[in-house]
């Protein structure tokens, strides 16, 4: 599946690697998910991984390049998954509904990518780049200002979709689930009145 990536850079696919380099990979990324399942994100270290994977530690970085790389490759499958469905996906989510019902599909899927892999998603942004500048942030800034437009509005629809996509950022919404104790429900209800006075009501 073709996608936006995390962060600029080259991201060859498996298409580009050679067999041997193939399973490699997938034994390092399946290591990976193991110890993130016995021990959460933030203990997944690169020497630990390399332990569990029986490679050396340099083998992971030149794999991975570092710990965010990592990160930004294990969410890769459901990075594409989540841009496919809000560019070619079923209506609400995708083409084929009205600018509001887009909105607050976007933003309910949104919600539940973070909240699914929420730990993930802050480790991937681990990084000294500018993490509002990346690919896949611009892309989902691009399909809201896409959908005000879209929805009648011209006051500066760019800096809307902006203030608009501050509101879904993982850091916030976890803290609001986890140390605050908001239902997930109520994110997605609020998000909904949200960019329903933004644009207005059908």
């Amino acid at each position: 599946m073709s996608y936006i990536p995390l962060l600029p850079g080259p991201h060859p696919g498996p298409a580009a690697e050679r067999r041997d380099a193939a399973r490699n990979r997938e034994r390092l990324l399946t290591a990976a998910r193991e110890l993130i399942a016995e021990c959460g994100v933030e203990a997944l270290t690169m020497d630990g991984l390399a332990e569990r994977a029986g490679v050396g530690k340099g083998t992971v970085f030149r794999r991975f390049g570092s710990r965010t790389g990592l990160m930004m490759t294990l969410l890769s499958d459901s990075e594409a998954a989540f841009q496919a469905g809000f560019m070619f996906g079923a209506p609400p989510l995708g083409p084929g509904a009205t600018a509001l019902e887009r909105l607050v599909a976007f933003g309910a899927a949104r919600i539940a990518y973070v909240l699914e892999h929420g730990d993930l998603v802050r480790a991937a942004e681990s990084t000294d780049q500018d993490r509002h500048e990346v690919p896949a942030a611009l892309l989902s800034q691009r399909h809201v200002e896409l959908l005000l437009r879209a929805g009648g509005m011209d006051a500066d629809p760019g800096l809307m979709a902006m203030a608009l996509t501050a509101t879904l950022d993982p850091e916030r919404l976890l803290h609001a689930v986890r140390i605050r104790g908001v239902a997930p429900e109520r994110l997605t209800a609020t998000w909904r009145e949200l960019v329903t006075r933004v644009i207005g009501r059908p």
